[in-house]
């Protein structure tokens, strides 16, 4: 554990309590840290390699990204100083210009999936999307044995939603994009699709009342998600008790382009990063496994995950 004097040393100085401040809300990576303490690079890394150092910051590797965030297995004693050391980052002069800009960050991320799918409606379904095989959806559709109240997040066009609608006693499809929803509500029309509700929403929020579906799936949407963990408790807010979650996303991958070509936030999930989410959210009986490899590069790999609220 890191003594009290090194760490007071450490908070003396106004970047680091900026970076403690903005991280303690948000994860981000380095470019991001460099955007909101208008700073540069070298300065930043230094800051946060020295508070990763005595485990206050932890950081994973998202791609060719290095994402920090706070620890959030810290010392008792050591989470009472950093509370004292946040509320005198309040007073640093620039505190409020820090928050603005981190939520012009947070914001940024969501335009920029927002701004792909509303591009894209209409023709989502004739569109290659990493991870979207006819092979995955068959699993996950293996989960689904009787009518049940379903709820589709992130769910684009709902072209699952429609095939679910056929059965399901009720499915609501939940988009972010105005575009994306005004399009899958007029082809549900089309094909009467009595039971299929299109609403305009986002996943990490869903426009659903608490405790009034019995399935939620996140096909392919987890990974465009700006806060993983806070999707998945929304989605186990929205379940009844003993209610399931299916979830079907990417394997982890190293594909950069993916980010500019279909607006990814994530490279995919590992099962043990899925697995990590799920028991964070409270769900239980977690099974995951990999349910379909491309044979063409770059080989994207589809993961299953179910769960029980």
């Amino acid at each position: 554990m890191v003594s009290n004097l090194k760490l007071l040393s450490l908070l003396a100085d106004h970047t680091r309590l900026r970076l403690l401040s903005v991280l303690e809300q948000e994860e981000l990576s380095v470019a991001e840290c460099q955007t909101v303490l208008n700073t540069g690079q070298s300065r930043i890394s230094a800051h946060l390699l020295q508070l990763k150092a005595i485990g206050i910051l932890k950081s994973r590797r998202d791609g060719q990204r290095m994402l920090y965030r706070w620890n959030p297995e810290i010392d008792a004693a050591v989470r009472q100083l950093l509370n004292i050391a946040l509320q005198a980052a309040r007073e640093i002069p620039t505190a409020k210009h820090d928050r603005q800009t981190l939520a012009l960050v947070v914001k940024k991320r969501r335009q920029r999936s927002l701004q792909y799918f509303n591009t894209i409606a209409g023709r989502l379904g004739k569109n290659y999307c990493p991870g979207r095989s006819w092979e995955a959806v068959g699993h996950l559709l293996v989960q689904l044995a009787e009518p049940l109240t379903v709820a589709d997040l992130g769910a684009g066009e709902g072209l699952l939603s429609q095939m679910l609608a056929l059965r399901m006693k009720k499915v609501i499809a939940v988009d972010i994009a105005p575009r994306m929803v005004e399009v899958g509500a007029e082809l549900a029309r089309r094909q009467g699709l009595a039971r299929l509700e299109y609403r305009l929403g986002d996943l990490e929020d869903p426009p659903i009342v608490s405790d009034s579906v019995d399935l939620a799936i996140l096909s392919q949407a987890l990974h465009h998600s700006v806060h993983p963990p806070r999707a998945l408790t929304a989605a186990r807010r929205i379940l009844k008790k003993g209610g399931r979650i299916c979830i079907l996303d990417l394997n982890e991958h190293t594909f950069e382009k993916a980010r500019e070509l279909y607006a990814d936030q994530w490279l995919g999930f590992s099962a043990a990063t899925l697995q990590q989410l799920l028991q964070q959210a409270k769900f239980r009986d977690i099974d995951i496994s990999i349910v379909a490899r491309e044979k063409q590069p770059p080989h994207f790999q589809t993961i299953l995950a179910t769960a029980t609220k």
